[in-house]
C-alpha cells in the first residue's frame, strides 16, 4: 500500500461505550484459490496476536478487520455493534469504524508534521482544528515526542515514526487497534526499546488490540493470547506459555525452538508415525506429541555407553550459527536439531556428512495428547 490509511471521510465513527464487550468475528474471505476462515474473539483490554508464515492469511485478516477487504461470508461485531455482515448486505466503511491502524511502514503523511499527522484523525471525525491539535499534542506528550511535534516524518528515527503512527491511531479513541508488523521496519537495537515501550502502551489500552506478526518474540512479549494461522485456518491458539510448551505443528515448533514429533503412546513409550520410538517420563495412551529442545540433544562420534534411554544414529546435514552456539541439523532415523558450543563442535570434528549418535534423556522430553 502506497498511501496513508483511508481516514478522509466525514462520516461520524461508530460510537461504543468504554465498557464494551469486545471483538466477536467470523472472517471469511474467498479470493482466487485462497480462503480465509477465522473465528476471533477478544475482550476489552486483550491483546491478540495473529501469528503465521508468509501467505497464511494474517494480512488478509487484518484488512478484513479494518474494512479494507470485504468479507465474503461471516460477520464482524465490535462491542455488540455489527460492523459487517454480507448476508445482511451490511458493510460499515473503514472511516466509520471505531478502528485505529498502525501499518508496517507507518504511512505517515510526509508533508505534515508529527503533530499534524496525529491531529489528522480527529479532524476527519469532525473535531475542531484547535481541539484536534491539542489532543495531538497530548498524545505526543504521552509517547515522549513532545519535542518532535513540528518535525516532519523524514527527520524522525524509525522508533519515533513508529510512536507517531501509534499516537495517530490512538488519537481517535479506537475500540479496535490493529497493528500490522509494527516493529518490522526497525533495526535490532531500536526494536528492543520500542517493543518494551509498545508493551507498556498496550497494557494500558482499554479496548481490543490485534497484532499481526511473523516474529514469535513480538507475539510472545506483546500478546495475551496467540492465534496461529496456516493456510487461512487456525491451527492452534492459547496463551504464549501454552503455545511455547505444547506446539502442535512443525511451524510452531520451529518458532519456539523445539524438536516435535507425533506418534502413539503406550505407557512411557511413544512410537512415532514416521520414525523410531521415544521414551518419555510421562505415562500416556493414544495419539500424542513429543517435544524436546535442541539443547537436550547430546552428540557423539561413536555409539556411547550412556544412561540416556533415547539413542539414534544419524548424519550431519548442516551447521549454522545460532546465538552463541552452533545449531546442527541431524538427518537419519530421527531427524532433529541440536545446539552445541563452538568448542564442542570443534572437539567432535563435526562437518556435513559426518556420522553421529544423538542421545536425549527421557526426563528432557515432554509428551502431551495430540
Amino acid at each position: 500500500m502506497n498511501s496513508p490509511p483511508a481516514q478522509t471521510g466525514k462520516t461520524t465513527p461508530v460510537e461504543a461505550e468504554a465498557t464494551g464487550t469486545g471483538l466477536d468475528a467470523h472472517l471469511v474471505v474467498e479470493r482466487d484459490a485462497f480462503c480465509l476462515d477465522l473465528r476471533l474473539a477478544a475482550a476489552p483490554g486483550d491483546v491478540l496476536a495473529l501469528l503465521g508464515p508468509n501467505g497464511a492469511g494474517k494480512t488478509t485478516a487484518l484488512r478484513a478487520l479494518a474494512g479494507l477487504t470485504p468479507l465474503t461470508d461471516g460477520y464482524l461485531r465490535l462491542d455488540d455493534r455489527t460492523l459487517e455482515d454480507p448476508t445482511q448486505r451490511l458493510n460499515t466503511p473503514p472511516e466509520a469504524r471505531p478502528t485505529g491502524v498502525v501499518f508496517q511502514d507507518y504511512l505517515l503523511f510526509p508533508h505534515l508534521s508529527a503533530l499534524e499527522n496525529v491531529a489528522f484523525g480527529p479532524r476527519c471525525h469532525g473535531t475542531p482544528k484547535a481541539e484536534a491539535r491539542a489532543q495531538a499534542a497530548d498524545w505526543l506528550q504521552r509517547l515522549g515526542l513532545a519535542d518532535h511535534a513540528t518535525t516532519k516524518p523524514r527527520r524522525l528515527s524509525g522508533g519515533q515514526a513508529q510512536r507517531v503512527a501509534l499516537a495517530r491511531a490512538l488519537a481517535t479513541h479506537p475500540r479496535l487497534l490493529l497493528l500490522d508488523e509494527p516493529l518490522a521496519a526497525l533495526d535490532a537495537r531500536t526494536r528492543l526499546d520500542v517493543r518494551a515501550e509498545l508493551r507498556r502502551h498496550l497494557a494500558a489500552f482499554e479496548a481490543v488490540a490485534v497484532l499481526v506478526t511473523h516474529d514469535p518474540l513480538d507475539a510472545m512479549v506483546l500478546a495475551d493470547r496467540l492465534v496461529v494461522i496456516e493456510h487461512g485456518r487456525i491451527v492452534q491458539e492459547g496463551t504464549p506459555a501454552d503455545i511455547a510448551r505444547r506446539p502442535r505443528t512443525d511451524y510452531i515448533a520451529r518458532l519456539v525452538g523445539l524438536n516435535l514429533y507425533q506418534g502413539h503412546a503406550d505407557g512411557h513409550t511413544v512410537r512415532l508415525d514416521n520414525g523410531p520410538a521415544i521414551t518419555t517420563t510421562e505415562e500416556l495412551a493414544g495419539p500424542v506429541f513429543v517435544a524436546f529442545p535442541p539443547s537436550a540433544v547430546t552428540l557423539h562420534r561413536d555409539r556411547p555407553d550412556s544412561s540416556a534411554r533415547n539413542i539414534w544414529r544419524g548424519g550431519i546435514a548442516g551447521l549454522e550459527s545460532h546465538g552463541d552456539q552452533i545449531r546442527i541439523d541431524v538427518s537419519g532415523e530421527l531427524p532433529l536439531t541440536a545446539d552445541l558450543t563452538t568448542v564442542a563442535v570443534a572437539e567432535l570434528g563435526l562437518a556435513p556428512g559426518a556420522t553421529v549418535w544423538a542421545t536425549v534423556k527421557a526426563a528432557q522430553t515432554h509428551a502431551y495428547p495430540a
